[in-house]
């Protein structure tokens, strides 16, 4: 893959490009917000390993721009704050991925295999689904509401692809973290919660209509309707 490295500190981010050039990968390096918008914006650019703490523009910041201009490019935030409420500003603003430093080397790269492996998923099923007054489109990671756009993330799209086509039964949070994320099911982690509870915010703003993702007590989610 081609992978953009966007880090402040110097030793670190050498580190890195280092370890996935090891690894087969061609590597581009950044060192502040405004440089990883540029050669974020490439479109032959694979993967982004990106630094919440950085120079000029924060990596929430820069993750939620280039959310608009590659809404599938696979983005894996890298930060030494790893409490929660930072996890979720970033699955917010559209990371696929969160790595906390100090972190394994051979965690990071498995990461960002599993992430490359899901890039340009197969289609499967239906590219639009129209459902409780929303309309999604898959293949453009965009829903319709109310007449406005709203842009999703590829994980977000890979989430209700894959309720939907298992519409007839609930999916439980292992199943989910195994196909959508590419993670061991029995990884503890709060991640499936926090990204379907954004994409609710997101597609689900009027109480009145049918809830398209639903939770299933003991197990799960599931499809809203059938």
């Amino acid at each position: 893959m081609k992978i953009l490295v966007v880090e402040d500190e110097v030793a670190l981010r050498e580190g890195l490009v280092d370890l996935l050039t090891g690894a087969g990968h061609t590597v581009l390096a950044a060192a502040d917000g405004d440089e990883a918008l540029t050669r974020g914006a490439d479109p032959t650019l694979d993967l982004m390993i990106l630094d919440l703490m950085l120079p000029k523009l924060d990596g929430t910041e820069v993750c939620r721009r280039l959310r608009e201009l590659r809404p599938r490019l696979p983005i894996l935030m890298l930060t030494a704050r790893g409490g929660e409420d930072e996890k979720v500003d970033g699955f917010g603003a559209g990371a696929d991925d969160y790595v906390t430093k100090p972190f394994s080397t051979k965690e990071l790269v498995a990461r960002v295999e599993a992430l490359g492996r899901r890039r340009d998923p197969a289609p499967e099923g239906p590219q639009l689904i129209e459902c409780a007054g929303c309309q999604i489109d898959l293949g453009r990671c965009e829903a319709r509401l109310n007449g406005q756009s709203i842009p999703l993330t590829s994980r977000e799209v890979d989430i209700l692809r894959w309720l939907y086509q298992h519409r007839s039964r609930a999916v439980s949070r292992s199943e989910l973290l195994e196909v959508v994320w590419g993670s061991p099911g029995d990884l503890q982690t709060r991640t499936v919660d926090m990204t379907i509870a954004k994409l609710r915010q997101k597609i689900e703003v009027d109480s009145a209509r049918p809830k398209l993702v639903i939770t299933v007590k003991g197990v799960g989610y599931a499809w809203g309707e059938r």
